[in-house]
């Protein structure tokens, strides 16, 4: 059992390692997620193996033969020894893990010097974007960020509960009427990547989709700039 489950665990764990679950990466903070998600495997596939074998293996030994239909299994008090084993481990193991999300959670959520501020607004089936600090209002129904500055997302609803997901960027959070809810990213990947509604909001849900265009820094203030004189001229 224990050869078996340390060959199996290790094949299990370089399987899953070798899988490329998510698309690429577009911010600095899905790096240490993508790093999280690698640990999580790493513990859970011993894991999951060693429950499948101990598992499998008293389903074959400790089979009903033949004969044995009417017979009641011998009589087992227990091990107090082992139950507190197989209950202190998993229970260091779960405050371990939470130790380290807490931590990836506190890092990915550090607030750092210079940073802008995107309003974000969800409705039956769109978004919209509306960037804060600006000389006039700008708004756009698709979103600009530029590359290497901090973002923090200020997201609402206007009707029902949507989510706001960029895949590449790893977080999503949800858009809940009446309140504001927040997160932030570092776009570090020049490029066009989805803006994505990940809860169901209607008929119309699949539809709700933007993109988001991570530009170089001279290019978003070229762009800014002409949105804010834009919005001037309707003023």
């Amino acid at each position: 059992m224990l050869v078996i489950g340390v060959i199996a665990s290790a094949v299990g764990i370089a399987v899953a390692l070798s899988i490329n679950w998510f698309p690429k990466v577009a911010s600095t903070q899905a790096e240490d997620i993508d790093t999280l998600f690698d640990v999580l495997i790493i513990a859970s596939v011993p894991i999951f193996v060693l429950v499948e074998v101990v598992v499998l293996f008293s389903v074959w030994k400790f089979r009903m033969r033949p004969g044995q239909e009417l017979e009641d299994g011998p009589p087992i008090h227990g091990n107090t020894m082992l139950e507190v084993i197989w209950t202190a481990i998993p229970a260091l193991i779960l405050v371990g893990l939470c130790g380290y999300a807490y931590k990836v959670l506190q890092d990915i959520e550090e607030k750092p010097k210079n940073e802008i501020v995107v309003n974000v607004t969800g409705q039956q089936f769109a978004w919209t974007f509306e960037y804060a600090g600006q000389k006039a209002k700008v708004s756009s129904e698709q979103l600009y960020l530029p590359e290497g500055t901090s973002v923090e997302f200020h997201v609402r609803s206007k009707d029902v509960i949507h989510d706001f997901w960029v895949p590449e960027f790893r977080q999503k959070i949800d858009a809940v009427p009446g309140i504001t809810t927040k997160y932030r990213i570092t776009p570090n990947r020049l490029g066009a990547y989805p803006v994505v509604c990940a809860e169901l909001c209607g008929l119309g849900h699949s539809t709700m989709r933007q993109t988001v265009h991570v530009l170089p820094q001279q290019e978003f203030d070229s762009w800014m700039s002409r949105k804010v004189a834009q919005a001037s001229k309707r003023t």
